[in-house]
């Protein structure tokens, strides 16, 4: 079957005759293809999101993201619905990009702190990195991206998936299959890393 990530053909219809989710959900696990099509269309843009900032080409990230769907078309049936399905998603995303990472035999460039975890579990503040408000102009939002992409695989998905996507703590170690402190640890390290980018480009213009 082919999936067509970048079809509208669904965009303006109703998202389910009972505009429920779960019903969608029931209808992919008895492969219906068009329910199918349905949850393409309410996934497709957040998981090629998290995708290109994962695989910088942006070619390469939209065929990772077809091959997401793919995927779970294909194994639908061994969805037990323990976690939500934007979890499931972005865990066969996330694994996804990682093989990538691999196969290329990319060595993630590490700038200012090192990739480190705590042995113990970091309280760290619950502020959401919020790009369009440190963004003041399109050249230090430049930098952000440029912070975001010299990270560690590691570092970058915990930072995208709860302060982009919004996941909750647990929700992100669930999808990464790891213990909640070791989350934490690893968001505080990327922000902790992004804020650095950003005081050292801040300081280097000042500085002209």
């Amino acid at each position: 079957m082919e999936l067509c990530l970048g079809a509208t053909r669904l965009s303006e219809r109703r998202t389910d005759q009972n505009g429920s989710e779960a019903a969608i959900i029931e209808r992919c696990r008895r492969q219906d293809v068009e329910a199918f099509g349905q949850l393409i269309d309410l996934y497709q843009n957040r998981v090629f999101g998290f995708v290109k900032r994962m695989v910088p080409n942006a070619e390469e990230a939209a065929d990772i993201t077809q091959e997401v769907f793919i995927r779970a078309y294909q194994n639908f049936g061994r969805f037990d619905a323990r976690s939500s399905v934007r979890t499931w998603l972005f865990r066969i995303a996330y694994h996804l990009c990682v093989d990538r990472a691999r196969k290329v035999e990319r060595t993630p460039t590490q700038v200012g702190l090192a990739d480190q975890e705590f042995g113990e579990e970091i309280d760290v503040s619950d502020v959401r990195w919020q790009p369009d408000q440190l963004a003041l102009q399109s050249e230090l939002m430049d930098v952000v991206e440029e912070g975001i992409r010299s990270m560690s695989d590691k570092l970058r998905s915990v930072l995208l998936l709860h302060d982009r996507e919004d996941m909750a703590y647990d929700e992100v170690a669930q999808l990464l299959g790891v213990p909640v402190g070791t989350v934490k640890s690893r968001l505080f390290l990327a922000r902790a890393h992004l804020q650095n980018v950003v005081k050292a480009y801040l300081e280097g213009d000042n500085g002209q």
